[in-house]
């Protein structure tokens, strides 16, 4: 079995289906492969429960859809679910599902990525074969657990973060947290509310804001140099939290925002474990030198023991498993050669998604990017596709999102939906189009991409 398209897009996440709900808006044909059983697989079956978005939604909007109006400031794992089978429904994104890639490489004769992949459920290698590749798998392509002397004979529970739902399995046992970023924060939190005697380890310094002043923070970084920002929210912290150095949380030299741009890393949103170790609920270790059996020994030489270890120590992508010619785009831990804002582009028509340490924010700008780079191309050498369909709006009228409304009879066989107020030009058969210098009468074209 072979297919043949236009764009071949690996990993149905927030990435691929942004990138492939801008391919539409631009009528450029594309595929969306996806090993697993649904999309965004990582937020539906490898996140805990009591997840919530870290920053304010406005910043976590993929390409041309809002959040509803009535939705929180930060928002819950349910509703963001929510808002993603939205926004594959509005944009017309139809992944296949249960297709893992085993390989991808460019053809030198056709000009062409060929791609293998395994459909799981018939068990049979299907065959892809498309002008660009993008690949969407992101950072987080698999749960990363470092290599510790003795782990492998830790006589407890271990598991990663994101096998971690519920904990009240560990009601009233000793469980240890390796790692205190947000998601090793909050499951230490949530670990101590269900009654587990909980620690977690911190080896580095940490910035600890909290959500009200991180949405502050990136709303003056629009107006505001970086380094005032950080001085700023940096003093803020130490009025709300004071010196938690005494705690064992000690606070980076650079500021919270030059960090996440200069390496990726984010300051902890605090969801209230710094109360519960001010007040002893959680005890925070330093880094751990060896284990022995259910005894763990740290860097200050001292062994305590632990029913459970719960590794919130992050991903690593898989990239390098099954992509055998990288166009130059990635090094030989599966993430971008070049640095954000240069690093989703490669040669060979290839291009990554989600890869910029830069969150929802970064993915949507990836997508737009990328969209607009293949639309030119395509447009430059005649490809067939590039159509730029026009956006349109009615500044007397406000449109409800899925909204649907026929045009007059000339245009019969069109329809326009409305996506946050936008309306979006479709045919019947849920395809884009673009139309040259036509007037639409219910309202002003005002953007043609």
């Amino acid at each position: 079995m072979k297919q043949e398209t236009v764009v071949l897009i690996v990993g149905a996440g927030p990435a691929g289906i942004a990138t492939s709900a801008c391919l539409n808006l631009k009528n450029i044909p594309n595929l969306v492969l996806e090993k697993d059983d649904c999309c965004a697989s990582l937020w539906r079956k490898r996140s805990y429960d009591r997840l919530k978005l870290h920053l304010a939604n406005q910043f976590c909007e993929l390409p041309y859809m809002s959040f509803p109006p009535n939705s929180p400031t930060f928002v819950s794992k349910k509703g963001f679910l929510e808002y993603l089978d939205s926004y594959i429904t509005n944009f017309c994104v139809n992944p296949l599902y249960q297709r893992a890639v085993e390989s991808a490489f460019f053809n030198c004769v056709d000009n062409k990525w060929h791609v293998k992949a395994m459909n799981v459920e018939k068990n049979i290698i299907e065959n892809y074969v498309a002008r660009f590749l993008v690949v969407a798998t992101g950072e987080n392509g698999e749960g990363f657990i470092p290599k510790i002397e003795g782990l492998d004979g830790f006589g407890g529970t271990i598991m990663h973060s994101s096998e971690y739902g519920k904990c009240k399995n560990f009601e009233g046992k000793d469980v240890l947290v390796v790692g205190c970023g947000n998601s090793g924060m909050e499951i230490a939190y949530d670990l101590s509310n269900w009654g587990a005697q909980t620690s977690i380890i911190v080896r580095s310094p940490v910035h600890i804001l909290t959500k009200e002043i991180v949405q502050m923070g990136m709303s003056l970084l629009k107006y505001i140099p970086c380094n005032i920002v950080d001085k700023t929210v940096m003093i803020l912290s130490r009025l709300i939290y004071g010196d938690l150095s005494v705690f064992g949380l000690h606070r980076p030299n650079k500021g919270p925002f030059y960090l996440k741009k200069a390496t990726g890393r984010s300051p902890v949103i605090d969801v209230g474990t710094v109360d519960q170790i001010k007040t002893g609920k959680i005890k925070v270790l330093p880094s751990i030198k060896k284990i022995k059996g259910n005894y763990v020994e740290f860097a200050d030489s001292k062994m305590e023991r632990f029913d459970a270890m719960v590794f919130a120590t992050g991903y690593k992508s898989t990239v390098t498993k099954w992509l055998k010619d990288d166009g130059v785009l990635f090094n030989e831990n599966g993430m971008p050669k070049k640095r954000s804002p240069c690093h989703w582009k490669g040669e060979k028509n290839i291009y990554c998604a989600g890869f910029a340490n830069a969150g929802l924010f970064g993915i949507s700008s990836d997508a737009k990017n990328i969209a607009e780079d293949i639309n030119t191309i395509l447009i430059q050498t005649g490809g067939g596709a590039g159509i730029r369909p026009y956006v349109v709006r009615d500044p007397s009228v406000e449109y409800a999102d899925g909204d649907f409304r026929k045009t007059d009879a000339m245009f019969s066989s069109i329809h326009l939906r409305f996506v946050s107020r936008t309306i979006l030009v479709f045919d019947l058969e849920g395809f884009t189009h673009g139309f040259h210098q036509v007037a639409i009468e219910i309202g002003t074209i005002i953007s043609d991409d």
